[in-house]
């Protein structure tokens, strides 16, 4: 197979327009495609200077800025695999995915840096550098004294690119392997279904340590050699603002819910805007149809995984057909998508079933985890998503629900098995069962239910502050409840269901 690195992809789509403005930031500051390239290359050659080779992992934790883009290009052109973790992660999940995916470089936000330095050189990891959210660390002083020019790395499509570490339903995260191959074949297809042109301007609002934001939405700009209009951190007003100078939006429903309650969002607002895009949690129909009053655009909701990039999606150009709300539109071009019965029989148009798909863009499988591999693939291939959905007689898949009972809030998943074992290691709890409850802003909210055992006296309080010092934010439960009990089965298994009704209206009103 020919070599195939995604960063040589990127450098070809720009070659011409080096000198064009490929990020403005809200800050003020302008990158152009000459600078991400000559400062990734400097970058790619530090690595190099320490020893990194390819296949080697390189893990970041820092706060969205545009140097920690650039970092993630070097790492692309120099064939090392980029491992990003979400900057909401604590440090017993640190700890584990430096034990598991043996970075030989860490790059830490400099207020943390202290406090992972132990950690890290317990666990070998080589090198500890800082980025800042101004853009500043140790990293980039280390880069400063190489040149600008690096020959970019030839790999097979099968080498590795990325690992992204998505929440396991027994308690423990997996890294999701992610090919060059993988994202090259998704950012291609993306780039001509949604009808990217010379022209197009990207607002860039969402973070870059997961999919959406960053092989989504950054690698369709570069592919296009488009300008990003870059937040640090989403602002609904600078938004708004930027709207009549950019073409596409990409984001998650709670960021259209926040941007809704704008007073001056309106049509002449939104005039040259081309292309709005929704995904990551599923988008209420409610927001669907208010935005359409509000702005006179129906927004393109699209479906995809850590493991498996993007899946499906609406249609963009209006004779492919019309986005349809409450569904997540077609399977991709080259990807295929088939829902089955518990017997592995595929299910006819409208019939619920589990979702399994293939393609080129659907991971090789876990990071050191055979036996999840194993289980996770059929024996024809099919990667088991792990969701229930159903295929209409025009192609359009709707998501129905989470076999995994995956929570998905604001965007990001949470497995209640992980938040569950969190919560069991505290004092005086028996056990514990976490749902997700509808929510108006995040799709859905965390919800604990907690069982002390006997002559224990819990404080839910107490239980969510000891269990936000050891876990992401968005994990932590939003409502903790303490009960005698948790519903059962005649074969003693927690009814999950019952609590999901029992819970359902809590966060009514919020």
């Amino acid at each position: 197979m020919p070599a195939q690195n995604l960063y040589a992809l990127f450098q070809q789509a720009f070659a011409d327009h080096l000198e064009r403005t490929a990020i403005q930031t809200d800050t003020g500051a302008r990158y152009s495609f000459s600078d991400l390239d000559q400062q990734s290359a400097r970058i790619a050659r530090w690595l190099q200077s320490i020893g990194l080779q390819r296949g080697d992992r390189a893990m970041v934790q820092v706060e969205k800025s545009v140097p920690a883009l650039v970092f993630y290009l070097a790492c692309l052109r120099s064939g090392v695999v980029y491992v990003p973790l979400n900057t909401a992660y604590q440090s017993a999940e640190l700890a584990y995915f430096m034990e598991n995916a043996e970075p030989r470089v860490f790059v830490a936000d400099p207020s943390r840096a202290d406090a992972l330095r132990d950690l890290a050189a317990g666990l070998g990891v080589e090198h500890l550098v800082t980025l800042g959210a101004d853009g500043k660390g140790s990293l980039i002083d280390a880069a400063a004294d190489h040149g600008g020019e690096h020959a970019i790395c030839e790999l097979a499509p099968d080498a590795l690119a990325a690992i992204l570490y998505t929440s396991g339903t027994t308690g423990r995260s997996k890294g999701a392997q992610l090919t060059h191959g993988n994202l090259i074949s998704n950012a291609q297809v993306l780039h001509t279904l949604w009808a990217w042109v010379p022209g197009d301007v990207l607002v860039h609002a969402l973070p870059i340590f997961h999919v959406h934001g960053l092989f989504v939405a950054v690698h369709c700009a570069l592919l296009n050699a488009s300008t990003m209009l870059w937040m640090g951190k989403f602002q609904p007003r600078q938004a708004l603002e930027w709207f009549p100078q950019a073409t596409v939006f990409m984001g998650v429903p709670t960021l259209y819910v926040r941007m809704l309650q704008e007073a001056d969002l309106s049509p002449e607002r939104c005039a040259h805007m081309r292309l709005f895009i929704s995904g990551s949690a599923p988008l209420l129909t409610e927001t669907f149809k208010t935005w359409q009053e509000r702005t006179g655009h129906t927004i393109l909701e699209r479906y995809g995984m850590s493991e498996t990039l993007m899946l499906t999606s609406n249609p963009c150009r209006p004779e492919a057909g019309s986005r349809v709300a409450g569904t997540v539109g077609r399977p991709l071009p080259g990807t295929d998508l088939r829902c089955v019965d518990e017997d592995g029989k595929h299910c006819g148009a409208g019939e619920i079933g589990g979702i399994e798909v293939r393609g080129p863009n659907v991971f090789p499988g876990y990071w050191r985890m055979p036996e999840a591999n194993a289980k996770e693939f059929t024996a024809d291939g099919w990667f088991k998503t792990g969701d229930m959905g159903q295929i209409d007689s025009l192609g359009y898949v709707t998501i129905v629900g989470r076999s995994k009972d995956l929570i998905i809030t604001g965007g990001y998943n949470v497995y209640p098995a992980e938040v569950e074992s969190y919560l069991n290691d505290l004092p005086g709890v028996d056990e514990s069962a976490v749902i997700g409850c509808p929510h108006r802003d995040f799709g859905e909210g965390v919800v604990a239910v907690v069982v002390p055992l006997p002559g224990a006296q819990l404080d839910a309080g107490q239980l969510t502050a000891a269990i936000k010092a050891q876990i992401a934010g968005f994990k932590v439960p939003k409502h903790l409840f303490i009960a005698k009990e948790l519903p059962r089965n005649v074969m003693g298994k927690v009814q999950k269901k019952a609590l999901r009704e029992t819970y359902a209206h809590i966060f009514d009103g919020q």
